[in-house]
C-alpha cells in the first residue's frame, strides 16, 4: 500500500493504525506536498517524516517539490477558504501523483494521512481519492481513524514522541488567512537579506530539530520545552544623513514609536553617540568590530554575513544597555553630522520557541 504523508504528526499515528488495521500489507510512505512553504518548512517536515517512518520500520520516498506546477493549479483560487475549491484542487494535485506513483510501482492500493487531519474534510478527500483511483486503475482505502478520540491519541502521540508539531497546513494562502484572523504576524514567510536566522522562524526550528536528530543519533538524553519570549522583526530600516542615504546595519530589537524620526546628534556616552530624539543611538564600525570581535571592512559586508541574532542580542548587554533595549541602535562606518532622517519599521510580539536542553 502507497500511503501519501503530509507530516510527521498526521503519518506518525495513520501509519501505526494502518500496520494494526492491514498487517498483511507492505506500507510505503510517499512524501509528496510541493504546498508546503516556505521551502525550509517543507524540509523541516521532511526531515521529521523521515525520523517518523524510520522509527515505525516504513519505506519512505521522496516526491518532487514541484511547486510552480501548484501555484499554476490553484491560480484565481487563492482567497478561497479552508476546505474551500482551492483544497479540492491540492488534494486532487496529490493524490493524482500519488495514484500515478502507486501504478507505476505496481501498487494496487493507496491512501493518504490527510485522511487524520482534524483540519481536512474526510469527505472531500474520499471523493478526490476514489475518483483518482479510478483513473489510474488503483484502489483508494479512506478509514476513518478520527473517531473514537483518535485525533486526541494522536495528539498524545506526537507529544510522546517529540514530533515536529507545525500550526499551519503548509500553504501560504492559508497562512496569510490563518494569521489575520489570529491578528498574528506572518513571520514564517520573512526571509531577511542578511540571512540571519531569527528567532522562532522556521530555519531556527530547522536547526533545533536536526540537533535532535543528531542528539538521537549519539544517545544523548534531551527534552525539547517550550519558553515564551519577546520576538521582533525588522521589516524596512533607512539611514538618511543631509538626505543622502547611508548604509546602516539596525541591531535586533530597534524600534521607533511612529516608525519615522529625524534630529542629530546630541551627545556620546563611550562608545555609544546618542541622538536628540527617540532615544537613537549609533555605534561605529569600528567599534562592532573591536565588541563582536569580527573584522568586517565595510557596512554592507556586515549586512550580507552578520553574526548569528543572539551575538546581536549579547552585543547590547556589552554596551550597557539591556538586553532587550528597544531603542534604535544602529551601526555605521562613520557618526554621522548634521541633520539625520532615519525610518525604522518593525515588529515587537510575544511569542513562544521551544529549546532543546540537555538532561
Amino acid at each position: 500500500m502507497l500511503v501519501h504523508i503530509c507530516c510527521s504528526v498526521d503519518s506518525h499515528y495513520f501509519l501505526q493504525k494502518l500496520q494494526e488495521y492491514y498487517p498483511q500489507e507492505r506500507l510505503i510512505g510517499f512524501f509528496y506536498d510541493p504546498n508546503i512553504h516556505p521551502y525550509s518548512e517543507y524540509t523541516l517536515r521532511l526531515l521529521d517524516v523521515k525520523r517518523s517512518c524510520k522509527m515505525l520500520g516504513v519505506e519512505l520516498i521522496e516526491g518532487e517539490y514541484d511547486t510552480q506546477r501548484w501555484l499554476e493549479a490553484v491560480r484565481g483560487l487563492e482567497q478561497e477558504p479552508e476546505k474551500g475549491a482551492r483544497c479540492s484542487v491540492c488534494f486532487d494535485r496529490r493524490f493524482e501523483v500519488t495514484a500515478q506513483k502507486a501504478h507505476a510501482l505496481g501498487e494496487v492500493t493507496f491512501t493518504s494521512t490527510l485522511l487524520t487531519s482534524p483540519k481536512k474534510s474526510l469527505q472531500q478527500l474520499q471523493k478526490a481519492g476514489e475518483r483518482l483511483a479510478t483513473t489510474y486503475g488503483v484502489r483508494f482505502v479512506a478509514p476513518d481513524f478520527r473517531k473514537a478520540s483518535g485525533t486526541q491519541e494522536q495528539n498524545i502521540l506526537a507529544k510522546h514522541d517529540a514530533l515536529y508539531r507545525q500550526d499551519y497546513c503548509g500553504c501560504l494562502f492559508a497562512l496569510r488567512m490563518q494569521r489575520d484572523q489570529q491578528q498574528r504576524l506572518t513571520d514564517e514567510l520573512f526571509s531577511p537579506l542578511t540571512q540571519q536566522i531569527l528567532p522562532e522562524s522556521i530555519e531556527s526550528r530547522l536547526a533545533l530539530y536536526e540537533k535532535r536528530t543528531s542528539y538521537e543519533s549519539q544517545g544523548r538524553a534531551y527534552k525539547i520545552v517550550k519558553q515564551r519570549f519577546l520576538n521582533w522583526r525588522l521589516t524596512s530600516g533607512l539611514l538618511r544623513v543631509r538626505k543622502e542615504v547611508v548604509p546602516a546595519h539596525f541591531l535586533p530589537y530597534a524600534t521607533l514609536r511612529g516608525e519615522y524620526s529625524r534630529g542629530k546628534i546630541e551627545y556620546q556616552t563611550g562608545v555609544l553617540y546618542h541622538m536628540n530624539r527617540d532615544e537613537v543611538k549609533f555605534i561605529t564600525l569600528s567599534t562592532y568590530n573591536k565588541q563582536m570581535q569580527t573584522a568586517y571592512p565595510t557596512i554592507e559586508a556586515l549586512l550580507l554575513s552578520p553574526p548569528t541574532f543572539e551575538e546581536e542580542v549579547a552585543l547590547l548587554g556589552r554596551l550597557g544597555l539591556s538586553a532587550y533595549s528597544l531603542s534604535t541602535l544602529l551601526v555605521v562606518a562613520t557618526i554621522p553630522e548634521g541633520k539625520i532622517e532615519l525610518l525604522c519599521q518593525s515588529h515587537t510580539y510575544e511569542d513562544v520557541k521551544e529549546v532543546l536542553v540537555d538532561l
